[in-house]
């Protein structure tokens, strides 16, 4: 398993102007984390922690590979992943939708799950292998099913006699 609490800031610590973190994380961070979508994974974080007098402004540079399912024949497939995303964070107890509020008594930001959504928004919607790279036997499979089901219809039967006019 991998540990998370490396993944937690304190903001409390840093001090004003920049502070510079890398993160390396692996399978073991994405098996953590326990979620379907994204299996294994190298990525590489860097976030810069710019802290003013009234918020911190976080901003991630991710890239790396992912691996996840392929859409057509569900064999695993890597996904290069590279995205630049922006967090603002204030202490405070209020919710605001604008930014991330942190309780200034607590003053910790665990960034594990940011991370990993900014990865996973980051994979295209459609994820297929490359032409010619897809489990063979399975696309076979997909090809028989579809043939099937298109052959035993009439597909001008199908068409509504109104769309003739």
């Amino acid at each position: 398993m991998c540990n998370l609490e490396s993944l937690k800031i304190d903001l409390k610590e840093l001090n004003e102007g920049l502070t510079t973190l890398h993160f390396n994380l692996g399978d073991a961070y994405f098996e953590s984390l326990d979620e379907d979508e994204i299996k294994r994974g190298s990525v590489s974080v860097s976030l810069n922690v710019r802290r003013t007098e009234n918020y911190f402004e976080l901003d991630f540079h991710t890239e790396g590979s992912v691996v996840i399912p392929c859409d057509l024949c569900l064999d695993d497939m890597d996904q290069d992943v590279e995205s630049d995303d922006r967090l603002i964070v204030k202490f405070g107890e209020e919710y605001s939708e604008d930014l991330i509020t942190v309780d200034e008594r607590e003053g910790v930001l665990d960034v594990a799950w940011f991370i990993y959504e900014f990865i996973a928004l980051n994979i295209p919607a459609k994820h297929v292998h490359t032409p010619g790279k897809c489990n063979a036997a399975m696309i076979k499979v997909l090809e028989e099913h579809s043939a099937t089901r298109s052959s035993g219809e009439n597909e001008e039967a199908a068409v509504d006699p109104r769309w003739n006019g």
